[in-house]
């Protein structure tokens, strides 16, 4: 998937934290709901992405590796796409969405709402 098409989903699973406005998490969930976007906060909002009650079309990754790695492991909801914020990348998180088919992209949704969101 490229950033132009996950633009254009409509729900959004933003992890990390998504409460102090200093975190990109926080910027990116308040920047994609200011577009239009439903957005939901795991990590510090909410602790999994098991607990949202919608179906996701994107997860948006911005939180350390490790956890990252840890809240993938035990999602057992569909999604379209995860996004793999800058520094939320590893060898070993990688390896597992390819060990599992999981569709991903490393990019940032800051960029995409700045390029396709006016």
């Amino acid at each position: 998937m490229e950033l132009k098409e996950i633009m254009d989903q409509k729900v959004f699973a933003v992890v990390g934290n998504t409460i102090n406005e200093e975190k990109y998490a926080c910027k990116i969930k308040d920047g994609l709901e200011q577009h239009g976007y439903r957005t939901y906060g795991v990590g510090k909002e909410l602790k999994s992405l098991n607990e949202i009650d919608d179906n996701i079309d994107i997860v948006d990754l911005c939180i350390n590796p490790v956890k990252g790695l840890e809240l993938m492991k035990e999602c057992n909801k569909d999604f379209k796409c995860i996004v793999i914020q800058p520094g939320a990348e590893s060898e070993e998180l990688i390896e597992y969405l390819e060990e599992k088919n999981l569709n991903y992209v490393e990019g940032c949704l800051l960029v995409g709402l700045r390029l396709y969101c006016k």
